[in-house]
């Protein structure tokens, strides 16, 4: 290893809003200015959605979280944020019961919808992980030539004995081969500060939040999981298996600060209300 120091599927169907959508795949070449792809990288159908509000009170109510990839295309490359369920999954129609308990589905593999713009896995320059939770690192072993940006405690974190729950080491096991840029806090991905690696501890010691300022679209931050669902960041709810309280607080009070000042938008990775605002696959913001 080379470390740097520095849900149902028509409910992922995301809306065609906005003048700055553009609604053709892109080249296989660089693009001249930033864009922002969101993809349907699975779905996972929850039996109890109370374990997701705070404190995690069960409710014996079902649900549906959809999981969603995002790739950034830079004029100096691509970064792909989270990689998902795992393409395998795809093989089995009914989908696959995971470790936790929970059945999760994928209709259509990440690496199919990178395809679809002119991309093989060699082609990414950079994954970056909110974190190490299976259905944000499934496909981590796919890019093994890209860059992986992660905090460096999530990355100690996840492959402690035991094994935390969520997380399944074999589907990250390349960060051994792969080149790892383990991170401290902040980071730049590009060096120009349009694309920022916000530290967001709480949901995992070492996670992480994406902000990203969009020419046309201004700033936006990908939540990973700071928040899983609209009321828990609009009422700063936190559920009970995250591994702070304290910390998943004061991150979203930092985001909070951030998109005020910026006057930009949250996007939370698993409410289906935030992804249809944004360009359905593959259109993108810019």
């Amino acid at each position: 290893m080379r470390v740097a120091t520095s849900l149902l599927p028509s409910l992922f169907v995301l809306s065609l809003g906005g003048a700055c959508a553009r609604h053709v795949p892109a080249p296989a070449q660089a693009p001249s200015e930033l864009r922002l792809y969101a993809l349907d990288c699975g779905r996972i159908d929850i039996p109890d959605m109370g374990f997701f509000k705070d404190g995690s009170p069960p409710n014996g109510q079902p649900g549906t979280l959809p999981v969603s990839c995002f790739l950034i295309r830079h004029p100096k490359g691509a970064l792909l944020w989270d990689t998902g369920l795992d393409d395998a999954i795809s093989k089995s129609p009914d989908g696959v019961t995971d470790a936790v308990g929970m059945r999760v589905h994928v209709q259509r593999g990440l690496q199919a919808q990178l395809a679809q713009l002119g991309l093989k896995p060699s082609d990414v320059t950079y994954v970056g992980f909110s974190h190490l939770h299976a259905d944000h690192a499934g496909n981590a072993n796919a890019f093994p030539g890209a860059t992986w940006l992660v905090q460096r405690k999530e990355l100690a974190w996840a492959n402690a004995t035991p094994t935390p729950l969520g997380v399944d080491a074999t589907k990250f096991s390349a960060w051994r081969e792969a080149k790892v840029e383990s991170l401290d806090g902040e980071h730049d991905v590009f060096g120009d500060g349009r694309v920022r690696i916000l530290s967001t501890p709480g949901h995992t010691p070492g996670h992480q939040s994406l902000r990203v300022t969009l020419p046309k679209s201004g700033t936006l931050v990908l939540s990973g999981d700071l928040c899983h669902t609209r009321e828990n960041w609009e009422r700063h709810g936190v559920p009970g298996f995250n591994t702070s309280r304290e910390e998943t607080l004061a991150s979203i009070g930092q985001v909070e600060a951030l998109l005020t000042h910026s006057h930009g938008r949250f996007i939370i990775q698993h409410a289906t209300e935030d992804l249809r605002t944004l360009p359905a696959f593959p259109g993108y913001l810019e």
